[in-house]
């Protein structure tokens, strides 16, 4: 008498428009993920294997990076297209400077013959190296100023005549990060 009748339909409950997607989780569920979210290394020891392993593998990312130059991990001063530019250009041109350690190796070898005239060869050979070297970084300086006046002219250029000296006194097999270009390579007109 009190019961429904099965011809009547059942009402519909309507759909939520907006919805999440997905059931509301219970207590326990999200306690749970909130424990594994919030969950922190309980001794020292634990806090120091945490660090250790996130180091590393920020460390091995860095390190894959300056092999293949991917910008995104690369170490501050050497992101950005600015210095990515000036890398290229210094990888691009062959220098007397590639030269320097094997002269300097010569000149040492001169210095301890014991003739004077060999002592005398290498002390000329070591001062002349210096001197081509001073002057080829200071013709370094003017071309690099030039072309980046010429490609980034609202650029700040602090710091990127030391940043191009420096990479150029490096032997080219131990730059890092490793050169993109070979020698005499054209270079793209555009880095952004």
């Amino acid at each position: 008498m009190f019961r429904r009748s099965k011809s009547e339909p059942t009402p519909t409950v309507p759909e939520k428009v907006g919805g999440k997607g997905r059931p509301t989780p219970s207590r326990k569920e999200a306690e749970a993920a909130a424990r594994a979210r919030a969950k922190v290394p309980r001794t020292r020891r634990e806090q120091m294997a945490a660090q250790r392993s996130a180091r590393g593998e920020t460390s091995q990312r860095m390190r894959e990076a300056m092999k293949t130059g991917d910008d995104r991990f690369l170490p501050a001063r050497d992101r950005g297209p600015v210095r990515r530019f000036i890398r290229d250009y210094v990888d691009s041109r062959f220098s007397f400077i590639e030269l320097m350690v094997p002269l300097l190796v010569l000149s040492m070898i001169l210095s301890y013959s014991g003739s004077d005239g060999m002592i005398q060869l290498g002390n000329t050979v070591l001062l002349t190296t210096i001197l081509v070297i001073l002057v080829d970084i200071v013709m370094l300086r003017f071309r690099i100023r030039r072309e980046m006046a010429r490609r980034f002219p609202d650029e700040p250029t602090k710091g990127l005549t030391l940043y191009a000296a420096l990479r150029s006194l490096q032997m080219k097999f131990l730059r890092l990060p490793k050169p993109q270009v070979k020698i005499g390579d054209k270079l793209p007109e555009t880095y952004r």
